[in-house]
C-alpha cells in the first residue's frame, strides 16, 4: 500500500512536476553562439536579452532553461513584467521559479496574475508546486486571493492545501510537506520496492515512515533494509519501531533542535492520535535556521519579526512603529539625566563632546554581552543553575574591558589637554572611572535583560537592544556627568 498526501484515497493525484532532464529535448540557449564563436550559458543569454527590448516569448523560453533559483532572480528583477513572463513560460519551470522567489514578491506576482484574469493559470501553477512551497506562498497572500486560487484547483488538492495553510506558519504542521511516501506495514519487500520504483525519491531521503491500516505511524524503514532482505519479508517485521516523530503544533525552533540533536534527515509529523500527517525534511530545517537567525536580529532592534526586504510598506510600518514609540519613551531617563546637569555642561562645553563617546562605548560593550547571551539561549547553553555565574563572569569582563578602554580614552584626553587649552588631564581620569563603571553596567545589562525576559516568559530577543540602550545611556551620562559635577572644583583648579 502506498500512502500519498494530500490526495485522499481513490482521488486523482496531483500532477507530477517533470524533472529538468525531461525538458532536455527543448531548445537550450546554452548552445547559442556569440558573434566571436563562443557559447552563451543560460544565465548569460538571459542577461543579454534583458539589456535589449524585452521579447517576452524569447525571454520566457530562455528563463525556463535557467535553474529555478536563477529564474526566480530574473523574475524578481523584472518585477511588474514578471507575471506576463510567467504566463509565457513552460508551466513546470514557471512553478519552480515562483516557488524560489522571495515570499512578498511571489505573492505580488500571484496577485498580478489574479488581477489580470489569469486565475486558472495561477491555480495550475500552485497545483504544480510542492505542497509545502504552495502553502508558504498562499499564507503570504490575502484570504480572497487564496479563495480564488482554490476555486481553480482540483477539489482534493485544494482541500489538502487548505489544511496545510491552516497550520501555524511557524509550527511543524506549517513546515511539513504532504508529498511523501509512507509504506503500509503489511507490504512485502517486493511490493514496497514496486511502490518506490513508481516514485521519484529525493536524494537525501534514506528512510521512509511506516503506517498501519488506520494511518497511525508505527515505525520507519531504511532503503538499505529493503535492498538486503528477502522479497517475501514484511515491512512490519523489518521496520524500526523506535520511531521519532513530532506533533504538528511543535514550534519550528524545537523542530530544528530535534534535527540537530539526533542528526536527522527526515522527521514524521503526527496528530494527537499519532496519525501520520506529513514529514519535515532537512532542507526545511535549513530554512528554519536562517529565518530564526534573521528574526532574532530584527527583534533585538524592534523591527517586525516577519519583515523581509520586500515586505509591503504597511507591514514595515506595523512592525516598526510600536517599538519606535517605545524607544522615544525609554529615552526619557537619559534625557532627564542630561537635563539635571545643564548648568555644568554650559560651564564645561567639552563634556558635551565626550558624553556620546562614553555612552557609545558602554552601549557597544552591552551589545557584545547581549549577542553572546542570546546565542547561548538559542543553543540551550544557558542552564538555570548557571545563570548567576554567567552574569558574574560578564560583569567582571565588563569591568576589565571598561578599565582598559577607559585608560586608553583617558590617555587620549590627557594628550589632547596639551594641545587644547580648555581640556584638562583631570577630565581624562574622570572619563576612565566613568567608562569602567558604565561598561561594566552595560555588559551586566546585556547579559541580564534577555535572561530576565526569558524568566518572565517573553521572547529574549524581542527589542532587547532598545532596553539595553536605555540603561547604558542613562548609566553612562549619570556616572560621567555626576563625577564631573562632584569634581568640578578639582577640574577647574588646573585652569590658568
Amino acid at each position: 500500500m502506498e500512502t500519498r498526501f494530500p490526495n485522499p484515497p481513490n482521488e486523482p493525484d496531483r500532477p507530477e512536476r517533470p524533472d529538468r532532464a525531461d525538458r532536455a529535448d527543448q531548445p537550450r540557449f546554452a548552445e547559442s553562439p556569440t558573434p566571436d564563436g563562443e557559447s552563451l550559458t543560460d544565465d548569460e543569454r538571459v542577461a543579454e536579452l534583458l539589456t535589449h527590448t524585452i521579447d517576452v516569448p524569447v525571454l520566457a523560453e530562455a528563463v525556463a532553461q535557467q535553474e529555478p533559483a536563477d529564474a526566480a532572480d530574473t523574475l524578481e528583477h523584472l518585477e511588474e513584467e514578471a507575471a506576463e513572463l510567467l504566463v509565457a513560460m513552460d508551466d513546470a519551470a514557471a512553478a519552480e521559479a515562483l516557488a524560489e522567489m522571495e515570499a512578498p514578491l511571489a505573492a505580488g506576482v500571484l496577485g498580478d496574475l489574479l488581477d489580470e484574469g489569469n486565475a486558472a493559470y495561477a491555480g495550475r501553477l500552485v497545483g504544480l508546486m510542492a505542497p509545502d512551497d504552495a502553502a508558504d506562498l498562499l499564507q503570504s497572500v490575502e484570504a480572497r486571493e487564496r479563495a480564488a486560487v482554490y476555486r481553480e484547483m482540483p477539489a482534493p488538492a485544494a482541500a489538502g492545501l487548505q489544511k496545510l495553510v491552516g497550520y501555524a506558519e511557524t509550527s511543524a504542521g506549517g513546515l511539513m510537506t504532504t508529498d511523501f511516501i509512507a509504506l503500509d506495514e503489511t507490504l512485502t519487500v517486493a511490493e514496497a520496492t514496486d511502490v518506490l520504483r513508481g516514485r521519484e525519491l529525493p536524494e537525501d531521503i534514506h528512510e521512509l515512515p511506516v503506517i498501519d491500516r488506520r494511518g497511525v505511524l508505527v515505525g520507519t524503514i531504511g532503503l538499505r533494509t529493503l535492498l538486503v532482505h528477502a522479497a517475501t519479508r514484511r515491512v512490519g517485521e523489518l521496520m524500526d519501531a523506535a520511531v521519532k516523530s513530532i506533533r504538528h503544533s511543535l514550534d519550528q525552533e524545537d523542530v530544528a533542535r530535534e534535527f540537530d540533536r539526533y542528526d536527522l534527515h527526515m522527521l514524521p509529523v503526527v496528530d494527537d492520535a499519532d496519525r501520520l500527517l506529513g514529514v519535515v525534511t532537512v532542507d526545511d530545517v535549513i530554512d528554519i535556521i536562517r529565518a530564526e537567525q534573521t528574526e532574532d536580529v530584527q527583534k533585538t532592534v524592534g523591527a517586525g519579526a516577519g519583515e523581509a526586504v520586500y515586505s509591503s510598506i504597511l507591514e514595515k510600518f506595523r512592525g516598526r512603529f510600536p517599538w519606535l514609540v517605545v524607544s522615544v519613551l525609554i529615552m526619557i531617563p537619559s534625557a532627564w539625566v542630561v537635563l539635571q546637569f545643564e548648568e555644568l555642561i554650559g560651564k564645561l562645553a567639552v563634556l558635551a563632546m565626550l558624553m556620546p563617546v562614553v555612552a557609545a562605548l558602554a552601549g557597544n560593550a552591552g551589545h557584545q554581552a547581549l549577542a553572546v547571551t542570546l546565542r547561548g539561549i538559542v543553543l540551550e547553553e544557558v542552564r538555570a543553575d548557571r545563570v548567576w555565574p554567567l552574569i558574574r563572569r560578564e560583569a567582571i569582563a565588563g569591568l576589565l574591558t571598561g578599565a582598559a578602554v577607559g585608560v586608553l580614552v583617558g590617555g587620549a584626553i590627557a594628550v589632547l589637554s596639551i594641545l587644547v587649552a580648555d581640556v584638562s588631564w583631570r577630565l581624562g581620569l574622570i572619563a576612565t572611572i566613568s567608562m569602567t563603571c558604565s561598561m561594566a553596567a552595560g555588559t551586566l545589562a546585556g547579559s541580564g535583560i534577555p535572561l530576565l525576559m526569558r524568566r518572565c516568559g517573553a521572547d529574549p530577543a524581542q527589542s532587547s537592544a532598545i532596553f539595553l540602550i536605555m540603561i547604558t545611556d542613562a548609566v553612562a551620562f549619570l556616572t560621567f556627568l555626576g563625577l564631573s559635577f562632584a569634581s568640578y572644583r578639582w577640574l577647574i583648579s588646573g585652569e590658568a
